[in-house]
């Protein structure tokens, strides 16, 4: 098995911001990542301190969505450029992972 370098980058949306399906097509018609993730939370909350929840009750349109991807980090750093067109500033974390590959 080879290992080898990759950034894994993670990105806090909220559902009523709209920006998953345009984020989205970025990532996968225009950079071509590897792939991406996308999760919904049941609850969360940001710098403004509103508690965004679901309950079953009330299904809440404005969940907090985290969606994450890797990939070698020339593409990673394009990505992030393009990201911060749809996101502003403290939405995005970026960590160094290795990419297991196993050799046949």
């Amino acid at each position: 098995m080879t290992d080898t370098g990759v950034l894994m980058v993670r990105v806090y949306l909220t559902e009523g911001d709209h920006q998953l399906q345009e984020l989205l097509s970025c990532l996968h018609d225009e950079l071509k990542v590897k792939g991406v993730t996308v999760m919904r939370g049941i609850a969360g909350f940001g710098a403004s301190g509103k508690i965004h929840l679901a309950s079953l009750i009330d299904i809440s349109l404005n969940l907090p969505l985290v969606l994450e991807f890797f990939d070698e980090a020339g593409k990673v750093h394009e990505a992030l450029r393009r990201i911060h067109d749809f996101v502003g500033e403290g939405h995005v974390v970026t960590w160094p992972a290795q990419l297991n590959i196993r050799e046949d």
